[in-house]
Formats: C-alpha cells, sequence, structure tokens
C-alpha cells in the first residue's frame, strides 16, 4: 500500500529530468566552456553544456587542459570526474586515464572521445 501511494506521489511531480547527453551539445567552436580555475590540476569536472549535454574537463598538468565525452563507449552511462588519475564509470566499472581518456580496464573496448577545446584567457573554449 505504501509503494502506491508513493507511486502516485510521484507521478504527480511531472516527468523526471531528461537524462543528459555526452559531449558538446549545441556549443559551437569558440563557446566557453568552463573557467580555468574550476578545474582542479590532476582532476576534472563535468560541465553541463547546452542542449543538455555534458563534458568532462581535465588539466592533467598545471596549464594542459583537455576535454572528453564522459559517455562511456561501454553501453552510454556517464563516467565520475578522475580521482588519482582515473576516470571510472559507475555502472560496470570500465576504467580510463585521466590525461589521455584510454581504456585501462573494461568492459569498454575503447576509450573516451576527446572533444577539442583550447585555452583564452581565463576560460577553457571550444576548439
Amino acid at each position: 500500500m505504501l509503494l502506491c501511494g508513493l507511486a502516485a506521489a510521484l507521478s504527480a511531480c511531472g516527468e523526471p529530468a531528461p537524462r543528459k547527453t555526452g559531449g558538446a551539445g549545441t556549443a559551437r567552436p569558440g563557446d566557453r566552456v568552463v573557467a580555468v580555475s574550476s578545474v582542479p590540476e590532476g582532476s576534472g569536472v563535468l560541465v553541463d553544456m547546452p542542449g543538455n549535454a555534458q563534458l568532462l574537463v581535465v588539466q592533467p598538468r598545471s596549464g594542459e587542459f583537455r576535454a572528453f565525452n564522459p559517455a562511456c563507449p561501454h553501453v552510454g552511462s556517464m563516467v565520475n570526474p578522475p580521482a588519482r588519475g582515473v576516470i571510472t564509470c559507475p555502472l560496470h566499472g570500465s576504467t580510463f586515464d585521466a590525461s589521455t581518456g584510454a581504456v585501462r580496464k573494461g568492459p569498454a573496448e575503447s576509450g573516451l572521445a576527446e572533444v577539442a577545446v583550447v585555452r583564452s584567457g581565463d576560460d577553457v573554449v571550444l576548439g
């Protein structure tokens, strides 16, 4: 009985938020992605992009910025930002190198797709 009430209450809240997709969405080259100061050195951040998309922006070494489509090539689940140099997919445990996006451990058989970015002043922008 409690579950039925909960289901009815949740359905009254409307549609669930659409699932994010990986990539630049509707952004174009030159569009701002994130402030340089928001990307920790040796780590990275997931950034919301226009068009309900996300990018994973990393700073492997001071001043070096790279971006990846955070959709795991195995089944499309969004990966987590890197920890200790490793990007992990929470769904099935695939791991990727935080500097290159290369697959380290499957079930994914390929690495994360890189998205061109460049530093422009205090921002990282699409390349």
